[in-house]
């Protein structure tokens, strides 16, 4: 006997199998996982009991709940900081040795775990790349409006209609706001690039990650670009340049010893790993998560989150046992 499936089951089955792609474009409006989680599951809570009023006439399943979420997103948007990065605060550091206090008053951008999938490898090659780290951090300083227009036409590929539609006004104002959008993003300077390359040849991350695990300034330098750049929120400070990421990494392993452990994840589509400190002659502990941004198998950008609370979304072992 065939199990029959109700339209009610059948459109909750419908609303969730949209949710990892719901999640991904809130985080790309707000900058924060968990924030993008919640937005996201209010998202389908809100279709499933507006279910009634959905007409598939009108626009489909998929533009319905995106026109839901980016409204949420505007309104939780409205009146509020945006979330950077310290890249984004001042000018770079030259001083290894500043206090390294947190500046926990900022609501700093937040890294978004991303591993493997089932779906379709183009598909998931184009979500990795539009979550990039240094684009999310770029979407968040331009205006709300304008950012939700841009990730709609540029990243989601709906057209002007729809995206008119969606946030209820008219196409040229739609176009107007795009246009906008597109001449910030082009004055940060953005690189368009595709992270198929850095994420297929692991051998610059390895040898990171096993020169890290010992302490080995000298060879981690030798995997850098000339303008390497990095930053460690919530700490508000950040290096550029191979002499100030020597110096520093110099002060991190005289402080906190040369025996560490890595294990490999990966953050917004790109390489990162998790760094164990030596805490006891039995075990480590999780130090922090550093996401790597690779060109031509050198390391260009190091982000390095300390917060619990960002270490939490990665679902990482707090400890690992010596030996």
């Amino acid at each position: 006997m065939g199990i029959v499936v109700t339209a009610e089951r059948e459109m909750e089955l419908g609303l969730a199998q949209h949710r990892a792609e719901l999640v991904a474009h809130c985080y790309r409006m707000v900058g924060s996982y968990f924030e993008a989680e919640d937005l996201a599951q209010e998202c389908l809570l809100r279709a499933w009991r507006g279910r009634e009023g959905f007409d598939e006439r009108r626009a489909s399943r998929r533009t319905w709940l995106y026109r839901i979420a980016t409204n949420l997103c505007l309104d939780t948007l409205r009146g509020r900081p945006r979330r950077p990065l310290p890249v984004g605060l001042g000018p770079a550091s030259e001083d290894a040795l500043a206090p390294l206090a947190p500046s926990w008053e900022i609501p700093w951008l937040e890294p978004f775990p991303t591993g493997g999938s089932a779906a379709d490898p183009a598909d998931v090659a184009v979500a990795r790349s539009s979550l990039r780290l240094a684009l999310i951090a770029a979407f968040q300083t331009i205006p709300a409006r304008q950012r939700a227009v841009l990730i709609l036409r540029d990243v989601l590929a709906f057209s002007a209609e729809e995206t008119a539609a969606m946030l209820q006004t008219t196409v040229a104002a739609a176009n107007s706001a795009l246009q906008r959008a597109r001449e910030r993003l082009g004055q940060l300077s953005i690189v368009d690039e595709s992270l198929a390359d850095a994420n297929s040849d692991l051998g610059p991350i390895e040898n990171y990650m096993h020169a890290f695990e010992h302490g080995d300034v000298d060879g981690i330098v030798k995997l850098l670009t000339d303008d390497v750049l990095l930053e460690m929120p919530p700490v508000n400070l950040w290096y550029l340049g191979v002499p100030n990421y020597r110096a520093f990494l110099s002060r991190v392993f005289d402080e906190r010893g040369t025996s560490w452990r890595t294990v490999a994840t990966q953050a917004n589509g790109q390489p990162a790993f998790a760094a164990y400190c030596r805490a006891s002659a039995t075990e480590y502990r999780l130090h922090t998560l550093q996401v790597l941004e690779i060109s031509a198998g050198r390391v260009r950008r190091n982000d390095v989150f300390a917060d619990p609370r960002v270490l939490a979304g990665f679902d990482l072992a707090p400890v690992l046992p010596a030996g």
